[in-house]
């Protein structure tokens, strides 16, 4: 599963298997035997590479591929986007306000590009 879920992040990233081995420092041939499955326990120290150059959490590479499994994982952009609202003091309690703000800026977004046309 694990292969899977690098081969399918790698694609989705529009890395080839020459790309991924180069930018994580991984032989293609290494690689290529864990997203076939023929290696199907990498050390910790190869999954963190992947997943940095990928751009997700160890979660997202270790998930079993059920569906309720895919939903409680999300990519590493949106815990990063989190933690930097966090991190400027944003309280739970705000969200909503930012929110609403979104939608508008979505609706008045859609409006004006509906009045260009």
């Amino acid at each position: 599963m694990i292969g899977k879920n690098i081969a399918r992040l790698r694609n989705q990233r529009g890395y080839s298997l020459s790309e991924l081995a180069e930018l994580t420092n991984i032989s293609k041939s290494y690689l290529s035997n864990i997203e076939r499955n023929l290696n199907k326990n990498p050390s910790l120290q190869i999954m963190i590479k992947i997943a940095s150059v990928l751009k997700v959490d160890l979660i997202t590479l270790l998930q079993t591929g059920l569906e309720e499994d895919r939903n409680l994982f999300m990519e590493k952009e949106w815990f990063d986007f989190v933690r930097e609202l966090k991190e400027s003091g944003l309280e739970k309690e705000q969200i909503q306000q930012y929110k609403t703000v979104i939608e508008f800026i979505r609706w008045k977004n859609e409006n004006s590009e509906t009045k260009q046309r």
